[in-house]
């Protein structure tokens, strides 16, 4: 059965940090790449990070950037994303999903095979 776990989120300060994990089990984590999404109330989803899982090369939006990292440890089949300097409006439930093979963009929610429950981050002003 294949399975994608979020944990880590949580309800943290402007300015304050916290690390989500996506763990990952029931396929061969190697050959998939992850991205991390967000959706806020009353908004689409949206991509806030990837990492390839060819060449480890990392992608991020640019509300994101510079504030959010993320990486990938292949021996416990689990992706971090470390979130730094949070805002308010990063508050939303964030998602983990594994994509095969990205065609058009790592952005793209159609691109991904399988999808974790989401964990809820909220950042209080």
């Amino acid at each position: 059965e294949v399975q994608l776990v979020e944990s880590g989120g949580g309800l943290v300060q402007a300015g304050g940090s916290l690390r989500l994990s996506c763990a990952a089990s029931g396929f061969t984590f190697g050959d998939y790449g992850i991205g991390w999404f967000r959706q806020a109330p009353g908004k689409e989803r949206e991509g806030v990070s990837y990492i390839s899982s060819s060449d480890g090369r990392t992608y991020y939006a640019d509300s994101v950037k510079g504030r959010f990292t993320i990486s990938s440890d292949n021996a416990k089949n689990t992706v971090y994303l470390q979130m730094n300097s949070l805002k308010p409006e990063d508050t939303a439930v964030y998602y983990c999903a594994a994509v095969n093979w990205v065609t058009r963009g790592w952005y793209l929610e159609y691109e991904y095979d399988y999808w974790g429950q989401g964990t809820q981050v909220t950042v209080s002003s």
